[in-house]
């Protein structure tokens, strides 16, 4: 069995966790949660998205996140961008990296972002092509490759020809989501071993909801298929509103608990993380998704 040296860790919470809460969270504890995650160490913390407010109210002030941030030297500030529009406002919030957000469901992609999988292709084309002109960074996602919510099952070769034209519009690299959860170990191993046959495995991440409780086990057989960067949201944060009953994504505290079990460096501070869990959980009024970080609370307690 081989696992890589190191892993590194896409933080999801202020965006993919906090665009799902019902409640207005302020631009103060936005900016405080992403300013105590990037304190903690974590590589990349997703800040936010330019879309429209009419669609995602919960991330209308993304300018104003970004403007405020005292960002730390080590740490990328990723926002998700859909289109053009999107990518003006980034650009003049001073933004360096994007991410485009595509399926492998072309029911899930029309009810997502009301266009069939070509189209949104075709969308992202001049957004990445003006990022990369600008010198920004652009990451991919791929929703939905484990399964859908409206078609089920999602053939691993469909996943692996929308990965492999993402990384032609020049994504550094591409997410994986199983957006609903529904992944087991050797599914997830045998999706990521077929889109590895059109994506470098260097070139994947792994983005897995935790609905089923599997993401954790899924997450260790795709890095034994050599995948070496992994998503995660603190305290578990997130869902998605296009996939009903879905929930959040695997907590950061999980995964960097058991990494630090198997040996595997992250560079990144476990209990800080987990303190930050205990913190934006208690804001909200919600439970901590997390399973370490509710026994870390507890030893503490």
């Amino acid at each position: 069995m081989s696992f890589p040296r190191s892993v590194r860790i896409v933080e999801m919470g202020p965006r993919d966790g906090l665009q799902n809460e019902k409640a207005t969270v302020s631009t103060d504890v936005k900016v405080k949660l992403i300013e105590r995650l990037a304190r903690a160490g974590l590589p990349a913390v997703e800040v936010g998205a330019f879309v429209s407010p009419k669609w995602i109210p919960q991330m209308a002030d993304s300018a104003d996140v970004f403007a405020r941030l005292k960002r730390r030297p080590g740490t990328d500030y990723p926002v998700l961008v859909p289109n053009e529009k999107g990518l003006e406002a980034a650009l003049e919030a001073g933004v360096e990296e994007i991410a485009v957000f595509g399926a492998a469901s072309e029911t899930f992609s029309r009810r997502n972002i009301n266009c069939s999988i070509a189209e949104s292709l075709e969308r992202f084309r001049p957004v990445t092509a003006q990022a990369l002109e600008r010198g920004l960074k652009v990451r991919g996602y791929v929703s939905c490759v484990l399964g859908c919510p409206y078609e089920g099952a999602v053939p691993a070769l469909k996943v692996a020809e929308v990965a492999a034209a993402l990384l032609e519009l020049g994504c550094y690299e591409v997410s994986l989501g199983d957006t609903i959860g529904i992944g087991t170990p050797v599914k997830a191993r045998a999706m990521v071993e077929t889109v590895a046959e059109r994506v470098p495995r260097e070139r994947l991440a792994l983005h897995f909801h935790d609905t089923y409780g599997q993401a954790l086990a899924n997450i260790v057989a795709c890095l034994e298929a050599g995948v070496a960067v992994v998503d995660s949201s603190v305290a578990g944060l997130g869902g998605c509103p296009y996939a009903k009953g879905a929930s959040g994504n695997v907590a950061t505290e999980d995964v960097l608990y058991m990494l630090r079990g198997m040996g595997i460096e992250t560079g990144v501070d476990l209990e800080a993380v987990a303190a930050t869990g205990a913190w934006i959980s208690n804001h909200l009024g919600r439970p901590n998704g997390s399973k370490v970080g509710c026994a870390l609370a507890a030893q503490s307690a």
